[in-house]
This record gives C-alpha cells, structure tokens and sequence, in this order.
C-alpha cells in the first residue's frame, strides 16, 4: 500500500521520476531554498502567534493585521494539526503504521458542526490550488464526526489575498473522487 500526503502527490503529478527517485529509491535527499526556509519561518512565527500569543517577530509584524481577524472566530483552535486516515478513511494516529493519507492543517478551528482550516501559503496567488483543501476537509469529517460543514481557504499571506473553498459532510463521496485517478497512478 502506497502512503501518501497531499505534497508527496503533488510531486508525482508533477514529475514521476523525481518522485521515485526522492521518495522510493532515496537516491537524493532535496535540498531546502530560501523560499522554503522563508515559508518555514512564517509557518513557525504564525503558529507561535495564534497558539501562545507570542509577538510576531519584526519583519512579519505586518501579517499580524491580517491573522488578527482568525483569532475572532469561536471554537476550539488547534494549529499544525496533524491528521491521518486509514484507507478506508477511518482517523488514526498521525505516524500510525495504518495510515494510509496524513496532512497538517496550518490552522484548524471547530466551532460545533462548522470548522475552518486555513492553509498558510507564502508564494504566489498563481499556484493556487484547492485540492490541498478538499483533502484537509475529508480528513477534518473523518477525525471530528460532529462537523458537517468545512471552510478552507488557501490564505497567501505575503499578498493579503485569501482564497476560499466550502465544502459539506455530503459531499465527501464525490471529493475523494478527485483523488482517485491520480491515486491509481500512483
């Protein structure tokens, strides 16, 4: 059984053998850029911001206008959530020896039947894509049973712009659907 994340499909949709030659042969361990490091930065500082209340540091000081407006929606938040699903899309364990699927949701709120996943991204509007979304939402359905509707939104920081999805518990069956092509490939 092949495990999967969002990033490790991504990269095989996007190049086969580099993903065979990253992930299942290992012949090369991929080197971190400056935008990686940047987006870890970011990632970390926002977590540190939105978790512990501690003060966003100098140069990123001017997200903090943008994050404010998070923090006032109700529910129980939980950042870097990680999450995993057996194959049949039962929840376990994030490192379970089951897991079939995992993700990190950068931020997560859940408010009754309603939560909200947020996905930090430090790039470019123009790679924006949705699925990420789609598969944070199925996973959210599998590990908090109590929600039925799930908003997304891919939140491009450095741009101030934010991109949203809503997605309904009914419409699970057809979501994962998006995945199976890609998935058969795999």
């Amino acid at each position: 059984m092949i495990k999967w994340s969002y990033s490790s499909l991504k990269q095989f949709k996007t190049c086969p053998r580099q993903y065979y030659e990253i992930r299942v042969a290992k012949n090369f361990i991929p080197r971190e850029g400056d935008d990686a490091r940047y987006g870890k930065e970011v990632h970390k500082a926002l977590e540190e911001y939105v978790r512990d209340g501690k003060p966003l540091p100098k140069f990123y000081e001017h997200f903090k206008k943008m994050v404010d407006p998070l923090l006032e929606i109700p529910g129980q938040r939980f950042c870097e959530h990680e999450m995993a699903l057996t194959k049949d899309s039962k929840p376990c364990g994030f490192s379970a020896p089951e897991y079939w699927v995992r993700g990190i949701a950068d931020l997560l709120i859940v408010d009754g039947d309603t939560a909200f996943v947020v996905d930090y991204k430090t790039g470019k509007t123009s790679y924006a894509d949705p699925n990420q979304l789609k598969l944070m939402a199925l996973m959210v359905f599998a590990h908090f049973p109590e929600v039925k509707t799930v908003k997304t939104a891919l939140f491009f920081i450095a741009h101030n712009a934010f991109m949203p999805e809503e997605y309904r518990r009914e419409q699970s069956e057809v979501m994962w659907k998006i995945f199976n092509d890609d998935l058969a490939r795999l």
